[in-house]
């Protein structure tokens, strides 16, 4: 009897990679690729980090690893200097020269570099958010956005500026800060020209051409183009309260 198209591509590939895991469907050409693969599900590792106490189901791991320590970058982009210790991660940093973003997602068509960037993405989707505070009920898609938030109760400014003494929580607030030296406003409004040097900045300037006033007072009618100013008012109406409650009784 004919055998089918099918069963000859198993058969094929039973040839080329004859080693099967017994948990899993997975094969490979080379027994010793099964030996590693089955580590997956044993959580066997071997291979132990001789400077701190990593330890890996692969050598191959192993010495990717030791990189780390070693400083070691053998992988180097030749569009500029920079090196890596995986071949891996040079192919990563290729994407950011060619503008390749090969990952899609599905909800919205968005495109991404890595497929890392793509799962942290999908998160906007879906609502997880893994990452959560040991002090506070918060939450986040991201373990840097923790780290990042944990700050708020530690207090830590890892990141100093360079021409005075200022620190800041954040590599972006940082960032902002130094324009304050350097005089950038990369932000500019496209009704006037007017430029700023954080987008926070020119969204409350763009107030200023469209009218909006989003900040209502919830005691009166009156609405503020900033936060700011409606705390001002409310001054009005916490100074009439407490006014009140300073009568003597024949006042009232």
């Amino acid at each position: 009897m004919e055998k089918t198209t099918s069963e000859r591509n198993a058969e094929t590939l039973t040839c080329d990679k004859p080693h099967s895991c017994e948990v899993c469907d997975s094969s490979f050409t080379r027994e010793s690729h099964l030996k590693t693969h089955v580590r997956t599900h044993t959580g066997e590792k071997p291979y132990s980090c001789n400077e701190c106490s990593s330890a890996f189901a692969a050598s191959s791991d192993l010495k990717i690893h030791m990189r780390s320590h070693t400083g070691l970058k053998p992988y180097s982009c030749e569009v500029c200097a920079s090196s890596f210790t995986t071949i891996s991660c040079l192919k990563r940093h290729i994407r950011i020269h060619t503008g390749e973003k090969p990952f899609a997602c599905h909800e919205c068509g968005s495109s991404f570099a890595t497929s890392s960037d793509r799962n942290v993405h999908m998160r906007s989707h879906t609502g997880v958010k893994p990452f959560s505070c040991k002090v506070c009920d918060s939450s986040f898609t991201t373990v840097s956005y923790l780290k990042r938030h944990i700050r708020t109760h530690t207090g830590e400014k890892p990141y100093r500026c360079d021409v005075c003494d200022s620190s800041f929580a954040t590599t972006t607030q940082l960032k902002i800060h130094t324009r304050s030296h350097t005089g950038e406003k990369p932000y500019s409004c496209e009704v006037c020209n007017t430029s700023f040097p954080n987008t926070s900045n020119l969204k409350k300037h763009m107030l200023t051409h469209t009218g909006e006033k989003p900040f209502s007072c919830e005691i009166c009618s009156s609405s503020f183009s900033q936060k700011s100013n409606l705390k001002i008012h409310m001054r009005i109406h916490n100074g009439s309260a407490l006014s009140k409650t300073k009568q003597t009784p024949h006042e009232k």
